[in-house]
């Protein structure tokens, strides 16, 4: 077996100190900050886009086809619309998620002066003068405002706080860490992905372990948006794996615990020979996992292809239950993942001829296409099989 062993102590403290830094898409110099001094203190040399998205290369055995793996350390939030003469800021939402969780968030409206708190609220808030009516708003980002812990009766008294169109607004995470294993918070989409992958980067830095080629350790910051991996590919690498949340609900196979393999979102199927090497890695190295189909999703992967990257892309998960809401996670799920990335990394290189970005035939992988039969194992072609 190849996997390393994980500090799972690591990976909850790290998990719990990205929790605590807001980055909203739009707001993430603070995020970048740290994450960059964490790989350095694997001794990396950290790299970054003119707007902060993160490149990490640790050297293996040949820069050709790299390997490259992502998260986002980006989150949901919220962006000031206008300024109400109520005294309090219409929102918009960055990323999608539905006003229904933001109803009741703690926030933080950050302005050029520093930032205030507040709370998001329904327009009708007051249980003692609306009664009834509280339930009966509809739910949108038109129903709901943000009242500031500020002297702020009226638009010009928020103006003079220095409050404007346009400032980012980031929701408290409210993270609890349980002794069974399960924690509970928002923005675990991605933040327990970043976790994932520093906790596999410090077993493969404690170990001194080699990698038959090169991995490219990889931070996005605008996911949420669709942006993603668009940018911080280089053109060596031949395969990228996005570890990100799974979607743990109703006519979902994703689990909250082991990890869950996506075989396709929104935007078409995974590469048919890297999910199928991972679920190899792991039925090899006993590691639980289940494989799903996401309908509503699109991540860092998405945004790599069309931005033109001709490289194989796989979808590695963490189950959530309550995704882009209030989520649920459990620790099995992320040291599950880690120990498949270590797995990965480790693992030798099959398709040789992704060292070059193009080639001809000879070398290129197969898939089955003939009826599955016992009699039929003998006859499948063995040369060039690669996978």
């Amino acid at each position: 077996m190849t996997r390393l062993t994980i500090d799972a102590d690591y990976l909850a403290k790290i998990l719990k100190k990205l929790l605590s830094i807001p980055s909203p898409t739009g707001y993430t110099d603070t995020i970048v900050r740290f994450v960059a001094k964490e790989l350095a203190g694997f001794d990396l040399n950290v790299e970054l886009t003119r707007r902060g998205a993160i490149r990490a290369v640790r050297h293996g055995g040949t820069h050709l086809g790299a390997r490259a793996l992502v998260a986002h350390v980006d989150t949901l939030g919220a962006q000031v619309k206008f300024l109400k003469e109520n005294g309090r800021l219409a929102l918009v939402p960055i990323g999608t998620w539905s006003a229904r969780f933001a109803e009741g968030a703690r926030t933080t409206v950050f302005t050029e002066k520093g930032g205030y708190r507040g709370t998001i609220l329904p327009l009708k808030a007051s249980g003692h003068t609306f009664n009834d009516e509280v339930d009966q708003l509809p739910i949108g980002w038109d129903f709901v405002e943000m009242r500031v812990d500020a002297r702020a009766r009226n638009a010009g008294d928020l103006a003079h706080l220095g409050i404007e169109v346009g400032d980012i607004v980031a929701i408290d995470p409210q993270a609890e860490f349980l002794d069974s294993g399960f924690i509970v918070s928002r923005h675990l989409d991605n933040k327990a992905g970043v976790a994932v992958m520093l906790a596999a980067l410090k077993a493969i830095h404690d170990e001194k372990a080699e990698t038959p080629v090169d991995i490219h350790w990889l931070f996005t910051i605008a996911e949420e948006v669709g942006v993603g991996a668009s940018s911080v590919l280089t053109a060596d690498v031949a395969s990228l794996v996005v570890i990100d949340n799974g979607t743990t609900a109703p006519g979902q196979n994703s689990d909250e615990f082991g990890v869950t393999i996506s075989t396709a979102d929104q935007s078409g199927p995974f590469d048919y020979h890297l999910t199928k090497k991972l679920k190899e890695l792991c039925q090899t190295n006993d590691i639980r996992y289940q494989k799903d189909v996401f309908r509503y999703y699109r991540s860092d992967s998405a945004s790599a292809v069309v931005a033109g990257a001709d490289v194989r892309t796989a979808l590695i998960t963490f189950g959530v239950d309550g995704s882009h809401g209030y989520e649920r996670i459990h620790m099995h799920a992320l040291r599950s993942l880690a120990e498949l990335v270590t797995a990965y990394v480790l693992s030798p290189v099959e398709i040789t001829r992704d060292f070059q970005p193009t080639a001809n035939l000879k070398g290129f992988t197969h898939q089955p296409i003939k009826e599955a039969s016992p009699e039929l194992s003998s006859d499948i072609e063995s040369e060039d099989l690669e996978d």
